[in-house]
């Protein structure tokens, strides 16, 4: 049997030192699914592992990417679970750590399946969508997928009002001929590894904390310097990113490198929230204070091993 110790949790809680103290207790090798940490160009802004870090652990999928390729979630996942297989026939204990949801989604659960849209067919129901508006999508749904209108109905209303989840729905159905909830729940990929979720969790002020004092280092190590350097390509996806995108306007000079620097902290501190709503559903994870000590997850996960 093998395992894949992932560790999950907000930005700043001390999800890397606990992967390499794992990582060199169990003898394997660390799987990264931070999903800005691919690109080499982002180092300081992204807290990439510091070098010395790097040497305590074998690290995949740091900085082996350049912002100017295209990567997707899926592209991930293909070579990721590749490199799991390949790390899985040395040890059947692995670790993954990251802070990308739908990334540490793709590998323990994978996806739904759907088809390629013809280009024509999305360009209409955008533009049907802007002519005629939600409720014209809402319609829409309704007639060619009354089940799954139904479904959200119930259980998630709000989702009848999202432009872009009413379009995806609307163009599936028109491209295929057949209900987008046909595509749901089908068989997805199987996994050659049992998940055992570790996340991270602190009390909201200490996470605060120790995410304005992760800002005021990376400006020490040069933050401003690196994202100068990557001002002249700022519309590329990678860059789309908090700690780039608000030095972006400074350099823009639309405002000051103080309120900035706030800015970056206040848009790191929105985005741990939205981390720990996306992790709090992921299923069967055990949580730690971050201050747990070592030896106690260590038991818990050979714990699960033994079972």
């Amino acid at each position: 049997m093998n395992y894949l110790i992932t560790i999950i949790g907000p930005t700043a809680i001390g999800k890397t030192a606990l992967s390499i103290a794992l990582a060199q207790h169990f003898d394997c090798e660390i799987i990264s699914c931070d999903s800005r940490q691919f690109f080499k160009e982002m180092k300081i802004g992204t807290a990439v592992p510091s070098d010395e870090e790097l040497t305590q652990a074998p690290h995949h999928f740091i900085q082996n990417k350049s912002i100017f390729e295209e990567y997707t979630v899926g592209d991930f996942e293909r070579e990721a679970l590749a490199k799991l297989d390949e790390l899985f026939l040395k040890k059947n204990i692995q670790i993954m750590v990251g802070g990308s949801g739908l990334y540490v989604d793709a590998i323990l659960k994978g996806f739904d399946t759907f088809p390629n849209i013809e280009p024509n067919i999305r360009e209409q129901v955008r533009s049907d969508y802007e002519a005629k508006g939600i409720d014209y999508l809402q319609e829409q749904l309704q007639l060619l997928d009354p089940e799954y209108f139904g479904t959200i109905m119930t259980e998630n209303p709000q989702t009848l009002q999202n432009p872009q989840r009413m379009m995806r729905f609307t163009e599936v159905c028109l491209s295929t001929g057949k209900p987008y909830s046909s595509f749901l729940n089908k068989e997805k990929n199987k996994r050659n590894f049992t998940p055992i979720v570790i996340g991270l969790e602190a009390d909201r002020q200490i996470m605060y904390d120790r995410i304005n004092q992760r800002v005021h280092l990376m400006m020490t190590m040069g933050l401003l310097k690196e994202a100068k350097s990557l001002y002249p390509n700022k519309t590329l996806n990678a860059l789309q990113t908090v700690g780039y995108r608000e030095l972006f306007d400074y350099f823009d000079g639309t405002i000051s490198l103080d309120f900035a620097i706030e800015e970056i902290k206040k848009n790191t501190r929105r985005f741990s929230k939205r981390q720990m709503t996306w992790f709090k559903r992921t299923e069967n994870t055990a949580w730690f204070d971050y201050q747990t000590p070592l030896a106690q997850i260590i038991t818990h996960i050979k714990t699960n091993i033994e079972q």
